[in-house]
This record gives structure tokens, sequence and C-alpha cells, in this order.
């Protein structure tokens, strides 16, 4: 989260191992597709999120670098890169960062409607366009038909931030009908129908004399693993692995990191880089 005196975000480590796992999986990632000589693609990072391009980490202190540097300083580099972000000031410092780069588009704005208008429909399959994108919302600031369309497409693989704390704190509380409608709508859109009320809420074990069709709320794990059945299904992403679960101090679910692709060799290395940092501490 911003403080008031900075333009970057805190950090805690859990965001810093995110930022590890897919700087490890871009690096890859444009390795094997600018290898491809027949036929050769044009590959593209694009951060529908961004933020400054810097953090602040809550463990050390220190500045590390975000997602969009990262993916600058990955080598071969991708043929394109697209920052976006709401924020004038994140912008700002995005574009200083891009230092008049031709090959890096900065776009200030709502990612759904600047990835749906503007940058999925230049990565089509049969141009031998693909893309990585990076979809880490601060909460349920994402519309399912982005995640829809870069699944259709065929074209996009995806890291998806699932928003566990924004989800719980708002959404999935013990007792349904006191979530105001606004909240409803919200996670409507962003898991694409209301099929989610059928996941988040199962019959009790115990039961209740006086109401034995009670209900109650579902383990995180069991909606993860809805959500990322629906990424297949719904979507069409082909191969979507296990998301890793990002963990507080406290051990603490903070989000779920999914991948989701088209090609069984690109969730082998998402799942062997997940795996990787599993065992880590807070994982």
């Amino acid at each position: 989260m911003t403080t008031d005196s900075s333009p970057h975000d805190e950090i805690g480590h859990w965001s810093e191992i995110k930022l590890d796992i897919i700087r490890e999986y871009a690096a890859a990632y444009s390795r094997i597709l600018a290898a491809q000589t027949n036929p050769r693609f044009h590959h593209i990072y694009i951060d529908a999120f961004a933020g400054s391009g810097v953090h602040k980490s809550k463990t050390s202190g220190e500045f590390v670098p975000g997602s969009p540097t990262n993916a600058l300083l990955v080598k071969p580099p991708f043929r394109e890169y697209h920052f976006i972000d709401l924020d004038s000031v994140k912008v700002d410092i995005l574009e200083q960062i891009a230092m008049d780069r031709k090959d890096v588009h900065v776009s200030r704005g709502d990612c759904n409607r600047i990835l749906f208008e503007d940058i999925f429909p230049h990565i089509r399959w049969e141009d031998y366009r693909r893309a990585l994108c990076v979809l880490d919302p601060y909460g349920l600031h994402l519309d399912w038909k982005v995640i829809e369309t870069a699944g259709r497409m065929r074209s996009v693989e995806i890291f998806l931030n699932f928003p566990v704390v924004d989800i719980n704190r708002n959404v999935l509380w013990r007792d349904p009908e006191k979530v105001s409608s606004e909240q409803i709508r919200r996670m409507n859109i962003f898991w694409g129908d209301e099929s989610w009320k059928e996941i988040a809420y199962v019959s009790s074990i115990q039961g209740n004399l006086f109401d034995p069709d009670s209900k109650e709320k579902a383990r995180n794990e069991a909606v993860a693993e809805a959500f990322r059945i629906r990424l297949q299904k719904a979507a069409g992403f082909a191969d979507v692995p296990p998301p890793i679960a990002m963990r507080n101090s406290r051990n603490a679910v903070i989000y779920y990191l999914y991948f989701a692709a088209q090609k069984p060799v690109a969730a082998d290395i998402a799942r062997q880089i997940f795996n990787k940092y599993r065992d880590r501490e807070g994982i």
C-alpha cells in the first residue's frame, strides 16, 4: 500500500516472493520465445496494475524493483512492453523508468478498458504475437471479461492475484444476508457471474436443530480451487497449476497467485518455480 509521503508501495515478504516468481518465469518465457525463428514471435510483456515500478520492502526498509523494472532487465528483452496504472504520479515515474524507449508504452487509466480495447486486439494468435500479462490488483478491481478474453485468445498467458483479503473482508461473510449489494456486484464482476455463491457456502456439518439447511462459509482453499477450475472451464485456459498461497507472518493467506496458459510446457515451468518457493518461510 502506498504511504502518504511516497508514491512507492510498501510490500511484505510475500510480495517480494511474488516478484521473484514472475521475474524468473518472465526470463524463461522471453528466452524461449526469442529463440523461435520459424515462425518468429513478437512477444510482449503487460503489467495491468504496474504501480511505480519500485517498491519499499517492509522487511528490510530498502527499495526493491517492481515487476515492470524486472521485466525491462530481462535478457533477451521482450519485443514490447505495456505498463498500466490509474495513479498519475506512478505513471510519471514509469515513464521516467522507460526513458523514452520506443518499445515501452505507459498508459494511465482503467486497465480493464485499456486491455480489452487497446492492447489485446493487437495480440492475435494468427499474427504470431504472444504476451505474458500480469494481473495483480490490490482487490476486486479486475473484470472477468479481461480474464476470459485472454483465455479465449490463446495467445496470452497470465499471472493473476486472487485477492482473498478483500474477498473475505467485504464479501464472504458468515452471514451472506448482511453483505451489501455493491460488494456482491464487485464479486460478480471479478468472478464473472454469481456461481461463487454456490462455492462459498456449504452445508453445515454440525447442522442446526432450528435450521437443518443452515450453511457455513467454505474454506479459502475450496474457493481457490473452484476459481482454478473456472479459469480452465469458463475462461478456456488449457493448463492452470494449483495456485501458490501467499501468507503473512501470522500464516494468514493474503492472496493466491495463479498462472494460466495454453501450453503444457509453460505450465510445467510455472509449476517448477511455484514448487521452488512453496517451501520458503511464510508460503
